[in-house]
C-alpha cells in the first residue's frame, strides 16, 4: 500500500461513515435502552471471524462501560466467546446451527439480539437471527451494502454502504459504540 492508497482508504472510510443513517441508529438505540434498562433484557451478539471479535468488543462496551464510569453494568453476552460451546455445537449439530442452538437455550422475548455479517450471507448468523425472531427478541443485523440473505431476517438492518470487509467492520464498531453510548446515556 503506497501513500496515495492510504489516503484513499481513509477517504473511503470517511465517505461510508457519512452515509450511515443517524435517525435509524438513534431509534434502534432507544429501543435497545427500553428493553435493556426498563425491561431488564440482555444483549446477545454474534458473528464470525472479525465480526466475532466485533461482537466481543461491543458486548464489553455494554457490560463494562463505553464512557460513563458512574453507571451500573448492563447484561451483554457475545455468543462467540465460549470455545467449548462453539466446538461442541459445531461438532454435534454443524456450524450453521451454532448460534441458533444458543438462542434456543438462552434468549428471552425481552432480549436484544445483534447478528453481524459483512456479507449478510453467513448461514450461522441467519439461523441465529431466525431463532431470535421466533422467540420474539428485538433483532438487529449489522451488514454491508446489500445485506445479503439477512435481508428480511431482522427487525432492523443497519447497512454499511461498502463491499470492503475491513471498512464495513470499522463502521460496525463505530455503530456499536454509538448504540452503547445512547443506551448508557439513558441510565439514571
Amino acid at each position: 500500500m503506497d501513500k496515495q492508497q492510504v489516503g484513499n482508504y481513509i477517504a473511503e472510510g470517511v465517505r461510508i461513515r457519512k452515509l450511515v443513517n443517524v435517525d435509524e441508529i438513534y431509534e434502534i438505540g432507544l429501543e435497545m435502552a427500553q428493553r435493556m434498562i426498563n425491561g431488564r433484557g440482555t444483549l446477545l451478539i454474534f458473528g464470525n471471524g472479525g465480526s466475532a471479535a466485533d461482537a466481543q468488543h461491543i458486548a464489553a462496551e455494554f457490560s463494562g462501560m463505553c464512557e460513563r464510569k458512574d453507571r451500573g453494568p448492563l447484561s451483554a453476552v457475545a455468543l462467540t466467546t465460549n470455545t467449548s460451546s462453539l466446538t461442541a455445537l459445531s461438532n454435534d449439530f454443524g456450524y450453521d446451527e451454532v448460534f441458533a442452538r444458543q438462542m434456543r437455550g438462552t434468549a428471552a422475548e425481552k432480549d436484544v439480539v445483534i447478528g453481524i455479517s459483512t456479507s449478510g450471507n453467513a448461514m450461522s448468523v441467519i439461523k441465529g437471527m431466525e431463532e431470535a425472531n421466533k422467540i420474539g427478541c428485538f433483532t438487529i443485523a449489522l451488514t454491508g451494502k446489500t445485506a445479503g440473505n439477512l435481508r428480511g431476517k431482522a427487525d432492523r438492518i443497519i447497512r454499511v454502504d461498502s463491499t470492503s470487509t475491513p471498512l464495513i467492520q470499522e463502521v460496525h464498531i463505530t455503530i456499536g459504540h454509538i448504540l452503547s453510548k445512547i443506551v448508557e446515556d439513558l441510565i439514571e
